[in-house]
């Protein structure tokens, strides 16, 4: 059992990339499924990596639904209840750059934000962290996963999907 995990991640738009362990097993993949009316992404957990790390739990997919011109709408984990956006990057103060959310199971964690770097805090402890690439990298970014982590792997990578897209889409909640 390793420490850490370390996911690579291949293409910079925040709506369509995937995500490479070091060993070039295709780990999460982020596309569009639709765009009629409205745009709708998966985010997929792909079995060639799970297979690997017999801890991982939770729903292999989430899928998030926008509203119209990209606005703020739902997602839903797996076969799950849907969940609005905005609970799942919320703000406790207006000069905060955390974004809060809660986990399937009730935990609230939250993601430190900014642009070349988040990281994913669950109490006090940092459970995930993801850093922008160096311009001399092959890759985009690096998701580095502590081994606590994977028990919401999918809720890690769903959340830091829906914080790059807000930061790319303006989104001011």
């Amino acid at each position: 059992m390793s420490g850490t995990y370390v996911l690579l991640q291949f293409g910079s738009d925040p709506f369509s990339h995937h995500f490479e362990d070091l060993e070039s097993r295709p780990a999460f993949t982020v596309k569009t499924v639709g765009e009629s009316p409205n745009l709708v992404v998966q985010v997929a957990r792909e079995a060639e990596w799970t297979q690997q790390h017999p801890d991982i739990m939770g729903p292999a997919n989430s899928y998030l639904y926008f509203g119209p011109s990209k606005s703020p709408g739902y997602f839903i984990y797996g076969n799950g209840a849907s969940v609005t956006m905005t609970t799942h990057i919320r703000q406790k103060k207006d000069s905060s750059t955390s974004r809060y959310f809660t986990t399937r199971h009730g935990k609230e964690m939250k993601w430190r934000v900014s642009p070349q770097k988040m990281e994913c805090v669950d109490g006090r402890t940092t459970i995930a962290t993801w850093d922008m690439s160096e311009p001399e990298d092959m890759f985009c970014g690096r998701l580095t996963i502590k081994h606590a982590g994977l028990s919401v792997v999918t809720e890690i990578l769903t959340t830091l999907t829906l914080n790059r897209m807000a930061m790319a889409l303006g989104w001011q909640l």
